[in-house]
């Protein structure tokens, strides 16, 4: 197994491995779309699911910049070591594999172990969503076998009994958003569970942005506009970036006066990712001409 490189940021479809939910996955075009072994799925169908969603993974049609993806269970039960032995024999290539329940590096590596020998591309992705996991961030998040990390809103509010709320939520997201840059790797928020409120799916997909989140996922394919444009720069944030940038360039990098603001490399730099992220939002081999 190759797990060189990170997983994608931007947004994650997840989706039960029904027939045609990873075809309408596709044609919605996220950067990953995920089909879930875990909660979509009662255990009495574990097992038909997992054979279904491996071959709709390895008959899946040309999918653009899209790149496939499975959750399984949780290691530590039944399923999911079912789902790992599975995994294996498929032999699939290039493939997000989500880990959830994830407590320890070392659960990690036990995944990338299983799968080093018959996968080639995978990358091993960590699903942190309980208490015990954000008190191991850092240990967690140092694995070599590390691709990327999604928070699980909604185990982790039921494990710690507080709300679904953009307050109570707030820590845990800053500090697993804070880690994964500390890391280099990508982080994924949570979905949005509310189908009938693309203003709040707006509101806290900007949330997500704002503290550091390089992605968010979904659970239907009518938000990934609503995503994608929440953690698209604006035209103002664009203009003030190149002002800022302009200023400093002008200057020979030290600190300067741009607007009302004096600058200095932190805001520079700061300006410099957000141009780069809007120059790759308007190339449409970002998102599949999507936006």
């Amino acid at each position: 197994m190759t797990a060189a490189r990170t997983a994608p940021g931007g947004t994650w479809l997840i989706t039960p491995p029904s027939d045609g939910r990873l075809e309408a996955a596709l044609r919605a075009q996220p950067d990953v779309a995920l089909l879930d072994l875990e909660d979509s799925v009662p255990p009495c169908d574990k097992d038909t699911a997992r054979t279904v969603a491996l071959a709709h993974l390895g008959a899946a049609p040309v999918h653009g910049a899209t790149m496939l993806g499975l959750r399984v269970n949780a290691p530590g039960t039944v399923h999911g070591l079912k789902d790992l032995v599975a995994l294996a024999a498929a032999g699939l290539r290039d493939t997000v594999v989500l880990v959830p329940k994830v407590e320890s590096a070392r659960e990690l590596e036990l995944v990338a172990q299983t799968l080093r020998e018959t996968a080639t591309g995978v990358r091993v992705c960590a699903l942190i969503e309980t208490p015990r996991a954000l008190l191991r961030l850092d240990d967690i998040f140092a694995s070599p076998v590390l691709c990327g990390v999604v928070f699980g809103a909604a185990d982790y509010a039921a494990a710690t009994g507080c709300r679904r709320t953009s307050g109570s939520l707030r820590w845990a997201r800053s500090s697993i958003a804070a880690a994964a840059a500390a890391h280099a790797i990508p982080s994924i928020d949570s979905p949005y569970f509310d189908l009938g409120d693309p203003e709040g799916l707006l509101r806290d997909a900007q949330e997500a942005r704002d503290l550091g989140f390089t992605g968010k996922g979904a659970i239907h394919p009518d938000q990934l506009p609503v995503i994608r444009a929440a953690f698209c720069p604006t035209e103002e944030e664009v203009a003030q970036a190149q002002a800022v940038v302009s200023a400093a360039d002008r200057a020979g990098g030290q600190m300067v006066r741009a607007g009302d603001q004096m600058v200095g490399p932190p805001l520079v730099a700061a300006a410099r990712a957000v141009l780069d992220k809007a120059g790759n939002d308007t190339d449409p081999s970002v998102h599949g001409g999507t936006q």
